[in-house]
């Protein structure tokens, strides 16, 4: 399969895979924002979807993918830093701030500076009516932000903490993304970067999220945690693992925005499953999300 998605860099058919990727991306993204926010315990929630990913992962990465080359543990060791800081910084934004709010926010800070990422590192360009499109996105991104904020009736007193988390984690966003993509294209085989990106990445957050389920005064149980754990693990790894094989097959100014349209579906399961109030203006701003990216892509 490596072989095969290697042929694929730089053709028509890798960037139409590209594109399939980086939407299936923002769906499964918006899921995963979603397990993580619901229920449980954000710290909790995380800490079981990555022991889940992580136990996926780790007998592919020793026995089935080929060993990473010399030069790869260096950059492993940054993935490990970036990705540990943004699940930080995320999680205290999804603990003190409205999922459709602050999600909202993440991801329209995001692209934004990936793009600028993409242009220093790989020397990517947009071309103008991409830019417009970026910035139709960005409006209904951060309108749908400012409509959630406006009509949000609960958490109020904690919402500028929340946003400036918020917006710290959409930096990191940009960082992981434009960083994941370097890493998976320094190394010959990418499905060797992804294996052992997802073994590395697990091994922060579930030795804190046992000691502190183990330090609550009420602690949850074990069994639906465990079950949105592994529910999330699997989503995890095809979340993040289409996003960066984007990367390696096309553009990665163009993925991290495509990918963005997360919000759009980040709203749409606020609504059906958390609950969470979806009228025609919010609808409108997410029509404009969709927009966005189909000017961006079009005019690529």
């Amino acid at each position: 399969m490596s072989d095969w998605l290697i042929s694929l860099e730089g053709t028509e058919m890798g960037h139409q895979l590209a594109l399939l990727l980086a939407v299936s991306a923002a769906l499964l993204h918006a899921i995963f924002g979603a397990l993580q926010k619901g229920r449980h315990d954000p710290w909790l929630s995380r800490g079981a979807m990555d022991a889940a990913y992580g136990l996926l992962a780790a007998p592919v990465a020793f026995f089935v993918v080929p060993w990473p080359e010399p030069h790869m543990w260096i950059i492993f060791a940054g993935v490990f830093v970036i990705h540990l800081i943004y699940k930080i910084l995320q999680g205290l934004a999804y603990t003190k701030g409205a999922y459709t709010v602050v999600y909202p926010v993440v991801r329209g800070t995001g692209p934004l500076f990936a793009v600028v990422g993409a242009y220093w590192v790989f020397g990517e360009r947009f071309s103008i009516e991409q830019w417009f499109g970026v910035a139709v996105l960005l409006m209904g991104i951060f309108g749908l932000a400012v409509y959630n904020y406006l009509f949000l009736e609960t958490g109020r007193e904690m919402l500028g903490t929340a946003l400036a988390f918020a917006v710290a984690t959409g930096l990191f966003v940009a960082f992981y993304t434009t960083y994941d993509a370097y890493g998976i294209r320094a190394t010959a085989d990418p499905l060797t970067f992804l294996a052992w990106f997802f073994t590395i990445d697990s091994l922060a957050f579930p030795p804190f999220a046992c000691w502190r389920w183990w330090n609550m005064s009420q602690r949850p149980a074990l069994g639906p945690l465990a079950v949105r754990g592994a529910l999330g693990g699997v989503v995890a790894i095809a979340s993040f693992g289409s996003v960066m094989l984007a990367t390696r097959l096309d553009n990665v100014g163009e993925a991290a925005v495509l990918r963005e349209t997360s919000t759009v579906f980040a709203a749409l399961i606020g609504w059906l499953f958390l609950k969470e109030t979806v009228g025609w203006r919010r609808g409108a701003l997410m029509g404009l999300i969709a927009l966005g990216a189909v000017i961006v892509e079009m005019g690529g």
